[in-house]
């Protein structure tokens, strides 16, 4: 089912900093955006090295929805065995399990699918497996409606992958995305989490994305922000410097309160080849707040 899309709400301010020792509000959602790198045997970062430091990564953070890149099936079942408080949805961006996926992990207690959709970044969209913008690997979006069985509030979802070698087909990903959030023509929240393969502030990508009637930057409205590490690091230690090509955007009544690049590791070995970005936001109810077209 092709989901309906979205009419942009009006973007709350950010909260106060946390104090110390203060728990969270009980509303508050943790966001993570996690690009995997895909399933590989070769070491010294071999899928079995690596497994089990994903688990306790996840299991640290403790996110309530995940949406993570690169996955093979093997590899996403793998996750979905170590972390039984999680259910995934997914598809490969070749069709079926073929390929990677967009899968998106969430908390069977907090959180209720309502609908989903996948679609394909070219211009035949809903044919699986198309790629018409140059780019070599197929591209896909994973998008899906959630109620939070907490707040009793709704909102939606949407994972992707932008291409990494040709910038025209970002644009046009980026470009595509937009118009189906636009089609949803709705007052909700729509969280866009993924791995764009541009750096944030700095490419085109970026400002098609964010800004006026589009989609804020959770990072930069923040209250709280950790450090700012490049978010691809190839295995090597953590680089400041702002190479942030993995965003997690809100569009709607958000108030984020806090924004962070999780450089997690065990005795020098990484889970992954990017650091996962978490936010820690507050969804407000979409009905209280006046759309635009």
């Amino acid at each position: 089912m092709v989901l309906h899309a979205l009419a942009v709400a009006t973007l709350w301010g950010a909260v106060a900093p946390k104090c110390p020792g203060v728990e969270p509000a009980p509303a508050e959602l943790a966001v993570m955006t996690y690009n995997l790198r895909y399933a590989s045997s070769q070491p010294p970062n071999a899928w079995e090295a690596r497994r089990p430091v994903a688990r306790a990564l996840v299991e640290r953070e403790r996110p309530d929805v995940i949406g993570t890149q690169e996955g093979l099936y093997r590899q996403v079942k793998d996750l979905a065995a170590d972390l039984p408080d999680y259910a995934w949805i997914g598809t490969g961006r070749e069709g079926g399990s073929r390929g990677e996926f967009m899968a998106v992990f969430y908390r069977r207690d907090r959180l209720e699918p309502l609908e989903y959709d996948h679609y394909w970044l070219s211009d035949t969209p809903e044919v699986i497996g198309s790629s018409t913008w140059g780019n070599s690997v197929r591209r896909m979006v994973t998008s899906v409606k959630f109620r939070d069985r907490r707040t009793e509030r709704d909102f939606f979802f949407i994972n992707t992958h932008f291409d990494h070698q040709v910038q025209g087909s970002r644009e046009k990903s980026a470009a595509l995305v937009l118009e189906r959030v636009k089609k949803l023509k709705t007052m909700l929240p729509v969280l866009l989490v993924g791995d764009f393969n541009a750096v944030a502030e700095s490419n085109k990508v970026y400002e098609l994305l964010v800004g006026e009637d589009r989609f804020v930057d959770t990072w930069t409205v923040a209250a709280e922000q950790g450090d700012n590490w490049s978010t691809f690091h190839g295995y090597r230690e953590p680089s400041k410097g702002g190479q942030r090509i993995d965003w997690i955007l809100a569009r709607g009544p958000v108030q984020v309160r806090q924004a962070e690049v999780v450089t997690f590791q065990q005795e020098g070995q990484y889970p992954s080849d990017h650091f996962p970005v978490i936010a820690r936001l507050t969804l407000g109810d979409g009905a209280t707040a006046g759309a635009q077209e």
